[in-house]
Formats: C-alpha cells, structure tokens, sequence
C-alpha cells in the first residue's frame, strides 16, 4: 500500500497508468505522513508538501520491524531487498 498527499482521483490516475495494482490512500493533510516524519515540507511542486519516499515492513500487529528512507524520489528499496529483510525478522 501507499499513501499520499494527492487527492484519490490524482492517485487513481496515476495508479491506471502507471500499472500499479496495489492500494494507494490519500492523506491530503499529511496527518498519516507526518506521524510516521515523512513529510517533505515545500518539497513538491509550487512548494507544496510531499510525503518523503519510504518504505515500511508492518508486522501482523502493526510493529514497524523494517524501514527504508531515501531523500530522492527516484530511489527505493528493490523487490530483493525488502524480500530479504522480511526473511531476516521470521
């Protein structure tokens, strides 16, 4: 899953075509984003807020057991990398 500051149709649109299948939620007021202090204040486009590329491992009680923060969009956590790391907490 996802979440972002765009509203659920820009998100929608995005996912189409993009291809994306998985579940993308819409935080328009950053409250979800900034609890977990991924927000990138101004860091968007026109200075608007953005949500800080990330990527969590959520056990099945919610503990966050691995984390990925990047300050570039463009780079994230490859499919092998979360994979492993999702092996090393069994």
């Amino acid at each position: 899953m996802a979440i972002s500051v765009d509203p659920p149709q820009v998100s929608r649109d995005l996912c189409r075509k993009a291809g994306y299948t998985f579940t993308v939620l819409s935080d328009p007021n950053a409250e979800v984003i900034r609890r977990y202090h991924l927000l990138h204040a101004g860091g968007g486009p026109d200075g608007h807020d953005i949500a800080r590329p990330a990527e969590f491992l959520v056990d099945s009680s919610g503990m966050v057991r691995w984390v990925n923060f990047t300050e570039d969009v463009r780079v994230r956590a490859r499919a092998a990398e979360m994979l492993a790391a999702a092996k090393g907490l069994r």
